[in-house]
């Protein structure tokens, strides 16, 4: 099997256009299967406006990953814009596109991912070297606070395996916030574990959304899930869809 993306320009964007936080214009992210192109994401529109809490449910293979990653600016797309706070994010270069990921977004994925040989407190460090944001003093009592923010102040020199799977991702959402983003992408954060602690882990997503005001995009494949968030949507067959 032969797979390629296919890749085009991005139209510019009108002046007229309103602004919103996140805005999805007419997103497209075809690949070529063995001389075949397939739409993994067609057409998707959607706005975002600041602190709102989003989600989008589909079956696997449906495209919200994909979806997820150009919002992330990790993949760009075929064809289609995507503007944050009116600018055109994909008009940017590689190092300007990797400015704007460091910058304005965390991210927090299916399994914590915690390098296993560093700390609770060194992990949440570890972004930091991407986007240095004050001197290391200031640095590391951030990473204190976003640790007892998620209840995990006692754990600062714990190591992952010495964590609960819930304190893991505890400690993955105070990663996904030491940069101070504006917008916090989770792609099936919740896939892996038992329904207690997948009820603490929304739980502490809800609190950063209400708390700390960070728009919020969840990507599941649980529709109870998604039915927690003020917004939902749902995608199938690489269509985006608003849900009633």
């Amino acid at each position: 099997m032969m797979l390629e993306s296919v890749e085009t320009g991005n139209p510019a964007r009108k002046e007229s256009e309103p602004m919103s936080q996140v805005m999805v214009k007419d997103l497209r992210k075809s690949f070529k299967i063995d001389g075949m192109q397939i739409n993994a994401v067609d057409d998707a529109n959607l706005t975002v406006e600041k602190g709102e809490f989003i989600s989008i449910v589909g079956h696997s293979g449906s495209g919200k990953t994909t979806l997820l990653s150009m919002i992330g600016a990790i993949v760009r797309p075929t064809s289609g814009n995507l503007y944050f706070e009116g600018r055109d994010i994909f008009s940017l270069n590689d190092d300007s596109l990797s400015e704007y990921r460091a910058a304005k977004i965390g991210y927090i994925f299916q399994f914590a991912s915690l390098i296993p040989v560093l700390t609770a407190k060194e992990n949440l460090l570890l972004p930091t070297i991407f986007a240095p944001d004050g001197n290391p003093g200031e640095i590391e009592k951030r990473a204190l606070d976003y640790l007892e923010f998620v209840g995990l102040k006692d754990k600062i020199n714990a190591y992952p395996y010495q964590l609960s799977g819930g304190q893991q991702r505890r400690v993955a959402i105070a990663r996904a916030l030491m940069n101070n983003p504006e917008l916090l992408l989770a792609d099936e954060p919740t896939g892996d574990l038992d329904e207690e602690t997948e009820a603490e882990v929304m739980e502490f997503f809800r609190k950063v959304n209400r708390d700390m005001k960070i728009t919020f995009i969840l990507v599941t494949h649980n529709t109870a899930l998604a039915e927690t968030a003020g917004r939902r949507f749902r995608m199938s067959g690489g269509k985006l869809n608003e849900m009633s």
